[in-house]
């Protein structure tokens, strides 16, 4: 089958052309101008050489030239490799070579770093450079905006639904960051199940997104979550992304206001920022529509305290780098459902199993796997670990979860992140959630450490509400009275904040390191 997920856009900008697409400080793009733009990058990279097949890494932040960028490359029928903006070159320098991109966009926040890292890989031939000033452009660069007023527009290029339209690089937390290879189809149907289908009753479609929406790209594009759920969403829709740099509650908060933002998609870390910020105002988010967390497990008490502070909604989804990324989501109208993941997508299938790949009875916890369009082709150059991620014709998730009475899925927690203390088996989340119902915790992390005589112990690392606080003792009584006598936390550590990975994620690597 003939597919290229840029089509996408094309069939928007067709459809309505005159209709904003981008929204950015430096001002609106319409569809037509997006596309447009988009298509003279490709007429750009075929000019140069670049061949359908080919990388274009792309180390750019949430700016319009990150979408025009992505969706000229796929116009070129190449292949996106976006990468993390935080990044140092030795990592980049990695990614680069691993992906044997021979192309490199980049934007003055990730210059030094990114340029530092292609010098070290010599098939990185061509850089071009996002809102450069032209007198400080690095030698044998070009200039982005040059580059998508002069050169030729090219046609869309003939990609079949399998062929890999991007490659992710997963997190690295088992070794080297591996790239998952995601498909046009696998990507295009993600796009098209947010767009159509996670807002009502398939097929009903009463409440879908529409020309008019927007959304607000807080999460890095360079992350599935943001790319699909914002901006391939959004603009499969017809509608609007309004991009914001770099997460902060409060210019979050202004600029859905300013710019009238109907979905809000983050990680639980981000709703709990905009529910402790005194400075962030219902009113300032009235225009919401539609709220969803991903990414991580959303506490049980933020969920529902963000509701009665905002009157919003926040449906949970689920799903993984090699899952492009949506798998599992709840429907509008069973968002105040707390602590459940709701049903597989459509045209997902999902199943607990047994460490032998057996299907386990609803209840039990075990290995959520999954299999669908969404799931990617395998790892780049890595038969090995495509072979382990796809045994039994199922992708495995590593993480524990179960099926519960009304058939939506749980999460428990991470297999990795498991606590064994004295041969009883903690779930890290579940802590987390009775310290979450403390009224002065506003972040919270739990990890196995090191003991002698129990093999592992519980430690709980904090971080208070803005002018609250409470003891170490408090914090162990507190839910002494909430879990069982084995899982509350002996040990209890007190942070300003937490660390945070480019999403938002809090970090267990750096808290157990």
């Amino acid at each position: 089958m003939s597919l290229n997920l840029a089509s996408l856009l094309r069939n928007s900008a067709a459809a309505t052309p005159n209709l904003t697409a981008t929204i950015d400080d430096a001002g609106p793009l319409t569809f037509a101008e997006l596309d447009e733009a988009a298509r003279r990058f490709a007429g750009e990279l075929r000019a140069t050489g670049v061949k359908p097949g080919d990388r274009v890494a792309l180390m750019v932040p949430n700016v319009p030239g990150f979408t025009i960028a992505y969706f000229g490359t796929l116009y070129a029928g190449c292949v996106v490799v976006p990468l993390n903006t935080l990044l140092v070159a030795n990592e980049v320098a990695f990614q680069l070579e691993d992906s044997e991109a021979r192309t490199l966009v980049v934007h003055p926040q990730t210059a030094a770093v990114a340029i530092e890292a292609a010098e070290r890989v010599p098939g990185c031939a061509q850089i071009y450079t996002i809102e450069f000033d032209p007198a400080a452009l690095p030698a044998d660069a070009k200039r982005f905006e040059e580059v998508i007023r002069s050169a030729p527009a090219a046609d869309l290029a003939q990609t079949a639904g399998d062929d890999t339209a991007v490659i992710l690089y997963t997190s690295g937390t088992t070794g080297k960051p591996k790239g998952a290879e995601l498909t046009h189809l696998g990507l295009y149907y993600n796009a098209q199940l947010v767009a159509e289908r996670n807002f009502g009753r398939w097929p009903d479609r009463i409440v879908i997104l529409q020309p008019g929406d927007v959304g607000l790209a807080s999460l890095p594009l360079y992350h599935a979550f943001g790319q699909t759920n914002i901006q391939n969403a959004l603009l499969f829709a017809g509608g609007a992304v309004s991009y914001q740099l770099r997460f902060c509650p409060r210019d979050a908060a202004a600029r859905i206001a300013r710019d009238r933002v109907t979905f809000f998609a983050g990680v639980p870390t981000m709703f709990i920022a905009l529910l402790n910020d005194p400075d962030v105002s219902p009113e300032q988010l009235a225009s919401l529509k539609y709220c969803l967390s991903g990414g991580a497990a959303l506490p049980v008490e933020v969920k529902q305290q963000f509701t009665q502070r905002f009157g919003l909604a926040v449906q949970e989804g689920y799903g993984l780098t090699e899952t492009s990324p949506l798998a599992c989501i709840q429907q509008i109208d069973e968002a105040a459902k707390a602590g459940a993941i709701g049903k597989p997508a459509f045209g997902v299938e999902m199943k607990i199993f047994d460490e032998h790949d057996r299907e386990l009875p609803r209840g039990e916890r075990g290995e959520i796997v999954i299999r669908g369009h969404n799931i990617m082709k395998g790892y780049f150059k890595r038969p090995e670990a495509t072979a382990a991620a796809l045994r039994s014709g199922w992708f495995h998730s590593g993480d524990i979860g179960y099926v519960d009475e009304d058939g939506d899925f749980v999460i428990v927690d991470r297999k990795k992140d498991l606590i064994i203390r004295g041969g009883y088996n903690v779930y890290p989340r579940e802590v987390e959630e009775a310290l979450y119902a403390h009224p002065a915790v506003a972040e919270a992390a739990v990890i196995g450490v090191p003991d002698a005589r129990l093999g592992e112990e519980v430690k709980a690392v904090i971080a208070f509400r803005p002018g609250m606080s409470a003891t170490a003792e408090q914090i162990v009584q507190h839910c002494k009275t909430l879990v069982a006598a084995y899982k509350y936390p002996r040990i209890v550590t007190i942070l300003d904040a937490l660390p945070k990975g480019p999403t938002g994620k809090i970090l267990k690597r750096a808290l157990r390191e």
